[in-house]
């Protein structure tokens, strides 16, 4: 039992502590300029993610805060002070080992977690307001750069496209919505989801100390889960990383076959059918063909299969020049080659020992489609490109005439907006052109370009003059009926 001599020191020494952790001394030392929370959280020195702390006024990560541990020797040597735990948020003085509370240091913890309430989520599409980073830059919040560490722009523009997508960003954005989804035991894609779900907070952030973000953890993620499928040092196909990206999220986040079954199939899942008839080889007479086709193999089949984007195939360049010797730059428009899915339209599909007649009806339109343009072709020697220009509107796609009757009548609205367009600058070949994405920022109605730090305005005008490779399309919420007592 304490003596009551011992009391009043035990009480006085509390309250020096509180007095220290409330008046730091140390706080106008904080440099918020080198603050950069967007890479892994590692201590510089020993690697190691346990117990890691960020120097406020160097930045530089370092682990432990006790006696003889790296944040510690830092703090003496260098005569750095002020120290954030990646972990809990909270703030200590060094080498004094006291915890700092003050106010001031919120905006420091919402850069690390920035956290959105459902108010703020909801406003997200009608905020034009600027926001000001520490350099006294200025930028839309959802529109800033990406930086490229060596050759991920293919996952950049990818990554900023989605982020666009308002249910994905939604449930995305709060951390509750999938906090209580409980992974396998060893189960890694879980990270994915983490990792996204960061990203997409710090995109959004309106309260950013600087004006882009690196997507470095989000990217170590993708090395990891997709076993190195997917590179940051090698240039790889966008549509590969979104088909794998997007199952490994809906499969990460619980989903199964069902369209109800998460936000990825919420979002983008939609409905095809299939028909298929395989053909006669062609040296066969009139007589053996008539007798294949009466067999069971060569009946038409009927498959139903569910997509997450549509692949569109361009016809084929001209082989020759004009007469000023110039190569002649194709156009075509996007009704045309949508016509593969208007269930009448047959194309050829053939393998190394039979070919297969298919055509495809749609059934059931996503809220948000994904268009994939083909634009490469892969033989034995080389890829090649093909430059066609796609003439496509950027508001108002009309999808219906695409539509079967009785699928035309199930769907109320089937008219479909422009929400980004990714497109392929240069080379075919993996490392020699370029990625760039066009987004339309609904708070402001205007459209910007994105290539990695380059954020630009750009005019509508100009987006249907590229060479479209994937657009993602919102379609049109069905307006209800005008009132009949309404007069005009």
């Amino acid at each position: 039992m304490e003596s009551d001599e011992d009391e009043p020191a035990v009480k006085r020494n509390r309250r020096v502590t509180l007095f220290k952790s409330r008046n730091c001394p140390y706080l106008d030392t904080i440099n918020r300029s080198v603050l950069d929370f967007d890479f892994e959280k590692l201590c510089s020195i020993s690697l190691s993610r346990i117990n890691v702390y960020a120097c406020l006024v160097c930045g530089k990560y370092f682990q432990g805060r006790g006696t003889n541990t790296h944040a510690y020797t830092h703090s003496v040597e260098v005569g750095h002070h002020v120290y954030l735990n990646l972990q809990t948020l909270k703030f200590y003085c060094l080498p004094d080992n006291y915890e700092i509370i003050d106010s001031a240091l919120d905006d420091i913890k919402y850069v690390l977690q920035p956290t959105f309430t459902p108010q703020q989520v909801k406003s997200l599409d009608v905020n034009d307001r600027l926001s000001r980073a520490i350099d006294g830059t200025t930028y839309l919040p959802g529109i800033v750069g990406l930086n490229n560490i060596k050759a991920n722009d293919y996952c950049n523009v990818m990554l900023q496209a989605l982020s666009h997508v308002p249910p994905l960003r939604n449930y995305f954005l709060r951390h509750e919505n999938y906090v209580n989804i409980r992974p396998m035991p060893g189960d890694i894609m879980f990270f994915l989801v983490q990792r996204f779900g960061e990203l997409l907070r710090k995109l959004w952030n309106p309260r950013n100390f600087k004006a882009h973000v690196s997507p470095h953890e989000m990217l170590q993620s993708v090395v990891l889960c997709s076993k190195k499928k997917f590179q940051i040092t090698e240039q790889g196909d966008p549509i590969a990383f979104l088909s794998w990206f997007l199952n490994a999220l809906h499969v990460a986040l619980g989903g199964n076959a069902s369209r109800r079954s998460s936000i990825i199939y919420k979002t983008f899942r939609g409905k095809l059918v299939v028909f298929s008839r395989k053909m006669p080889p062609v040296e066969m007479d009139e007589h053996q063909k008539q007798a294949l086709m009466m067999t069971d193999e060569y009946q038409e089949k009927v498959e139903t299969s569910p997509f997450l984007y549509l692949t569109l195939d361009l016809p084929p360049p001209p082989l020759f020049k004009d007469e000023f010797r110039e190569n002649i730059i194709p156009q075509v428009p996007l009704y045309n080659i949508l016509a593969k899915f208007n269930g009448v339209l047959e194309k050829e599909y053939k393998t190394y020992k039979d070919s297969t007649m298919k055509r495809f009806e749609i059934r059931e339109l996503p809220p948000y489609l994904i268009l994939y343009i083909r634009r490469f072709t892969k033989n034995t020697f080389y890829i090649e490109k093909n430059p066609t220009i796609v003439n496509f509107p950027i508001r108002n796609i009309d999808l219906s005439e695409y539509l079967c009757p009785e699928v035309k009548a199930a769907h109320k609205e089937a008219c479909y907006d422009l929400l980004a367009n990714i497109v392929h600058d240069g080379e075919p070949a993996s490392g020699k052109g370029t990625y760039r994405v066009h987004i339309l920022h609904k708070g402001t109605g205007k459209w910007f370009e994105l290539q990695d730090l380059h954020v630009i305005e750009i005019l509508p005008q100009m987006i249907t003059l590229s060479e479209a490779y994937i657009q993602i399309y919102e379609r049109r919420k069905s307006e209800p009926e005008p009132s009949a007592t309404k007069k005009d």
